[in-house]
């Protein structure tokens, strides 16, 4: 690691507030098409007698039929025993899977052994999320992901990263930031500074060490204002075009669409139920095949883009045709390849497409940070300034509600 990196301060220091990733404990509340889940509700809730439906819902340490939970914060899920539950499913909410797909969960306590309720608090139309991933040497993955959706934390071959909202309160109140740090910036670099500008600074310039994930600051305004170009539209490209939009830039508000030449389209017809094992990749066609059906342009860099040392794309196709333990929950699937799902996959090529585009710039970027020395902000300039050390009431959860909280059996939570 280069010296800019050695005096770098942590994320854990810029965004000192973090949550461990979800975990639901069993795959079937989770699937790429939410009518599916719902016959999936409804095969586990009308089963004939409990001892099915404890198999059916596949009980754990955490959870099983009995279980007394809260509901989950912004879901009017009902909070009584799930071995008497005979109404209709709660309408699944879209989160982030991983670093790059997205699906479908059924929004109910009961199911979730670890649901981390503080993160469902803080999100809405303004949250970012900020995710770490695991380190896999051997792959050029990004140090930090980024979701508008509620985020799972899912690593497809390492440990799973932790989970940084941008903001702790709903409605992008109270920034998850030490305490003075946006205004400190502002007074060095001569322009305004904001909590999404920090933000953007985090997904241009993060970088992995050792001592964990660290974030280079400058004091140099040209830097400073590249560094935000390159950040956003890595934002926006993370968040499918929901945040950090700003047509004037060509960062359309959710339109991801590459130039003409280089946008996929579906060449010959995708099978209407594609099997295991037919995803395969024609680098001279530049062409994705799905059986006998032809994906093109996807471009290299789409293709070879992994998470986890695993390739994304490959991952994506798995979750959507693997058949699942039979005379299970999982096994319940969608019957046939939906237009919706062929739209999904051509929305991820662009985005890993305009991702793997993105990638040289951002390398340059780093190299330019290990060049800029001079101008570099270590973190004993920031404990100079009681920036750091942060607060520990800053790495807790803010405890502010605006609404009642309904606890196991109808009683209201109180925090």
């Amino acid at each position: 690691m280069r010296a800019v990196s050695d005096d770098a301060p942590l994320l854990h220091d810029l965004m000192p507030w973090s949550v461990s990733p979800p975990r639901i404990g069993r795959g079937w509340p989770l699937a790429p098409d939410p009518v599916c889940l719902k016959a999936r509700w409804a095969l586990l809730t009308g089963a004939a007698d409990e001892e099915t439906k404890a198999a059916l819902m596949r009980r754990t340490r955490a959870r099983t039929l009995h279980t007394p939970v809260a509901q989950l914060p912004g879901h009017r899920t009902p909070t009584t025993a799930l071995a008497g539950e005979d109404g209709p499913c709660p309408e699944p909410v879209r989160v982030g899977h991983g670093p790059y797909d997205q699906q479908w969960l059924i929004p109910d306590h009961r199911l979730i052994d670890a649901a981390r309720p503080e993160l469902w608090r803080v999100a809405d139309d303004r949250q970012v999320f900020a995710v770490e991933q695991a380190f896999h040497p051997e792959a050029a993955e990004p140090t930090v992901v980024f979701s508008a959706l509620l985020p799972d934390g899912r690593s497809p071959g390492g440990r799973p990263g932790r989970i940084r909202p941008l903001y702790r309160q709903p409605g992008g109140a109270d920034p998850n930031l030490a305490p003075g740090l946006t205004r400190w910036l502002a007074d060095r670099l001569g322009a305004p500074v904001g909590a999404e500008d920090v933000l953007a600074w985090v997904a241009a310039a993060a970088r992995r060490t050792p001592e964990g994930c660290v974030v280079p600051l400058t004091a140099d305004p040209e830097v400073w204002r590249d560094g935000l170009v390159l950040g956003r539209r890595s934002l926006w490209l993370h968040t499918r075009g929901t945040r950090y939009a700003d047509p004037a830039a060509g960062l359309d508000r959710e339109r991801l669409r590459l130039p003409g030449g280089s946008r996929p389209y579906v060449r010959a017809p995708l099978p209407a139920a594609p099997k295991p094992g037919e995803l395969a990749y024609d680098v001279e066609e530049r062409a994705l095949r799905i059986g006998e059906g032809q994906v093109s342009p996807v471009s290299p860099g789409a293709w070879e883009c992994t998470a986890g040392g695993v390739r994304v794309l490959e991952a994506w196709y798995e979750e959507r045709t693997a058949p699942g333990e039979p005379g299970s929950l999982e096994a319940l699937r969608p019957a046939r390849w939906s237009r919706t799902t062929t739209s999904e996959l051509l929305e991820l090529v662009s985005v890993l497409t305009l991702l793997a585009e993105l990638r040289p710039r951002l390398a340059a970027f780093a190299e330019r940070l290990d060049e800029e020395r001079g101008a570099a902000v270590g973190v004993g300039e920031l404990r100079a300034c009681g920036i750091v050390p942060v607060p520990e009431a800053r790495r807790r959860p803010a405890s502010v509600l605006e609404h009642h909280e309904e606890g196991p059996d109808g009683q209201f939570a109180l925090l």
